[in-house]
């Protein structure tokens, strides 16, 4: 039995692979941006 789910776990890694090399890679969430405090005071 062992045997077997070392099996499927292979046979699901390659068709993960084989569907990243199709469609691209799975989509990431985009990070969130960090605020970046600006003086708004126009000193001259």
């Amino acid at each position: 039995m062992d045997y077997l789910e070392k099996v499927l776990e292979k046979v699901k890694e390659w068709a993960r692979k084989l569907i990243e090399a199709i469609l691209g890679p799975e989509a990431q969430p985009e990070g969130e941006l960090i605020p970046i405090p600006v003086k708004d005071s126009q000193r001259r």
